[in-house]
């Protein structure tokens, strides 16, 4: 009897080993349990509807957002931009879309302007060609072929916005000539040249008066064409 309680206790004993070792064969070197296998492909797929088989709910993945913020307007490019440019569209100035003028759009003449001793003159460029043209700045005014540069502008006198001038109506420019008066350093004029700018062109204009007018390089100045002759608004 004593030999089958041995027998019995070291069948025991070996039973008792073996649970130990396979239990430490299923832990990693750090001595935790390793992580659970993630689900398959399958398994995510039959959760992602919520069912509640296995006592929970799967939860679904957002998608992600487009980048950048702001409103979007068709085809997804932000609102008030151009797409492909991704830049906001943005409007040209008025009238600088109307062609130039040249001198095959507009005549130029010439009138003394008050009494004497007529110190300004008033150039009037009317347009006969039929359709809209823009004046570019300023008349470029030629008086003496001794001096090589055209008469310089007054900047006070520039508009705001481009002048266009329609078929039929004028626009004006008001020149200095002189400081008024008889003065040895006044030269005679009985004919200039005005080129119009923005490659208008040149045109020769014929000075008022029987004799020509007096032009003193030292004081004279031009304005810029304008709409309409202003009453002072010029005088410089």
């Amino acid at each position: 009897m004593r030999t089958l309680h041995r027998t019995t206790a070291l069948a025991a004993a070996g039973t008792a080993a073996l649970v130990l070792t396979l239990t430490a064969c299923g832990r990693n070197d750090s001595g935790t349990a390793p992580a659970a296998a993630a689900p398959s492909p399958a398994q995510s797929a039959a959760g992602a509807g919520g069912g509640s088989g296995t006592g929970g709910s799967a939860s679904a993945t957002a998608p992600a957002p487009n980048a950048g913020t702001g409103k979007t307007g068709a085809g997804g490019s932000p609102a008030g931009a151009t797409p492909g440019t991704g830049s906001p569209t943005s409007a040209a100035p008025a009238g600088t879309s109307v062609p130039a003028c040249t001198t095959k759009d507009v005549s130029i003449t010439a009138a003394l302007r008050g009494g004497p001793p007529y110190t300004h003159l008033v150039l009037t460029a009317r347009n006969f060609s039929g359709r809209g043209c823009r004046l570019v700045d300023f008349p470029q005014i030629r008086f003496l072929e001794s001096h090589r540069e055209s008469v310089p502008a007054v900047a006070g006198s520039k508009p705001a916005v481009p002048v266009v001038v329609d078929a039929g109506t004028p626009a004006y420019a008001v020149v200095k000539l002189s400081g008024g008066g008889v003065h040895e350093a006044d030269e005679a004029v009985t004919s200039f040249t005005v080129t119009l700018g923005g490659g208008g062109g040149e045109a020769v204009v014929k000075a008022p008066g029987p004799a020509g007018i007096a032009v003193d390089p030292a004081v004279w100045a031009t304005g810029y064409w304008t709409p309409e002759l202003r009453n002072g608004a010029d005088e410089f």
